[in-house]
């Protein structure tokens, strides 16, 4: 691709978590990756260097605030003050998986709203704008009172999915009544009927009853979730479709957290097929069989040539 923006004001720097991604963005950007460098010392501080002039750029940050979340958090907060001090135009911080966003409410007394204290820390750093991939709660972007585009992934995984040739009809599960609007969003993409994972009872009080409202009776289920933590939600979703009739598995989501005992219960699960993006890089022991991870480095590379170019986002958004 040709240099479209290199020896412009457009600058691009990534930090550890997304260092892979932010690669796949300049290429696409016909440009190259700022160049800075982070240490840590001995007792764990982050310092980092930025090793070229920005005066005067518009510069754009790449960092998912992913494991390890504080430490990314911390490398996100400590560029944005660097580039800020560097005489910078603006600061663009771009977190395709935004950390602590489950987080954004008080679901019992006396707890912390995080979600939002994140927000916070990002714009008191000196940060203009963000870019960020399907928050866990649209509502997060009211946190900030700076510009905030938040991009969606269902189209992604809609065109993969479509490109599959399935042996039965397709029906597209929510694997709880939040994740309804997410389900008909990606059914509408795929033409599909929607199904809804129902459970009844206390979350803290044992088993709860799984029941599953629509028809899915002889078809191949697709569970769509905004992230897949544990994977107990999409595992245990998979055991009840199956037990009500359905005949093939397959499960995608957005945000590939992946924690402990994750990678093993989709092993041992009846999920055929599990697709992600790499808002959330995997690490060599995730990088199994069952897993087709897309790349979401084109969409974050036009939202970014977009904000520069002083063009509209929200075709993005469709």
């Amino acid at each position: 691709m040709p240099n479209t923006y290199q020896g412009t004001k457009l600058k691009v720097f990534a930090l550890n978590s997304s260092l892979e991604l932010a690669q796949e963005i300049v290429d696409h950007l016909g440009t190259e990756l700022g160049k800075c460098t982070v240490k840590k010392f001995s007792d764990g501080e982050i310092q980092i260097n930025i090793e070229e002039s920005v005066r005067g750029c518009e510069v754009f940050v790449i960092q998912s605030t992913c494991d390890p979340v504080n430490q990314s958090i911390m490398e996100l907060l400590i560029m944005i003050d660097a580039l800020k001090r560097a005489s910078v135009n603006t600061i663009n911080v771009v977190i395709p998986y935004y950390g602590y966003a489950r987080q954004d409410r008080k679901a019992q007394p006396r707890e912390p709203i995080t979600a939002k204290l994140v927000a916070n820390l990002i714009q008191k750093s000196g940060a203009d704008r963000v870019i960020t991939l399907d928050l866990h709660a649209p509502q997060t972007q009211g946190f900030f009172n700076i510009p905030v585009d938040q991009l969606v992934g269902i189209p992604l995984l809609a065109d993969y999915l479509n490109t599959k040739e399935f042996s039965h009809d397709v029906v597209v599960v929510a694997p709880d009544h939040g994740s309804v609007t997410r389900a008909r969003e990606l059914a509408d993409r795929l033409k599909a009927p929607i199904a809804i994972i129902d459970k009844r009872g206390p979350k803290d009080f044992g088993p709860r009853e799984v029941n599953v409202v629509g028809n899915i009776e002889g078809k191949t289920a697709i569970i769509i979730d905004d992230i897949v933590d544990t994977s107990y939600r999409i595992t245990t979703a998979a055991k009840a479709l199956l037990d009500n009739g359905a005949e093939d598995i397959y499960a995608c989501c957005i945000h590939p957290v992946l924690s402990e005992p994750a990678i093993d219960m989709i092993q041992e699960s009846q999920i055929k097929e599990l697709i992600v993006t790499n808002s959330i890089p995997l690490t060599e022991e995730k990088r199994i069989d069952k897993i087709t991870q897309l790349s979401i480095a084109e969409l974050l590379s036009d939202a970014i040539s977009r904000v520069y170019e002083h063009k509209s986002v929200s075709v993005l958004f469709k």
